[in-house]
């Protein structure tokens, strides 16, 4: 199964936000839209880091000031990217040995989707129930 059929049931809209914004611009943004990872992108909306409840959690515990701070101070910069082409089980292992849970889609350089380990486990839960299905059916068939 490859991270294009996810996206084609989950969509491609992404939460974006900005490295200038403040932390509890991006906690807001967090809790409007009940997720727990932003994309941060420049003016022209490459992706320059992903900002995760994690790096709140840790921006919390550095900073008296921390809804202050900007997203830039404390997001993941070194952004691990996937591609719709790519093979879920190698992006699961992937995100598991890298200890992330979203990863960002480009397509051809650009934004297309974001997909969270549990939209992962979901799909080839679903993968593996029809593959069920049809080995009763023919069992019950045959």
């Amino acid at each position: 199964m490859k991270i294009s059929t996810i996206l084609a049931t989950k969509g491609s809209n992404v939460v974006t936000i900005r490295p200038e914004q403040t932390l509890k611009e991006a906690a807001t943004t967090l809790a409007q839209h009940n997720i727990g990872a932003v994309v941060v992108t420049d003016e022209a909306g490459q992706v320059v880091g992903i900002f995760s409840e994690r790096d709140l959690a840790r921006a919390v515990a550095r900073y008296d000031d921390f809804l202050t701070r900007t997203v830039g101070e404390v997001m993941t910069r070194r952004v691990v990217c996937g591609t719709p082409q790519d093979d879920v089980m190698s992006v699961i292992e992937t995100m598991t040995n890298r200890r992330f849970r979203h990863l960002p889609i480009l397509d051809q350089g650009r934004l297309a989707g974001l997909v969270s380990i549990g939209d992962m486990v979901k799909a080839i839960m679903q993968d593996y129930q029809g593959t069920i299905e049809t080995l009763h059916a023919q069992i019950i068939e045959g």
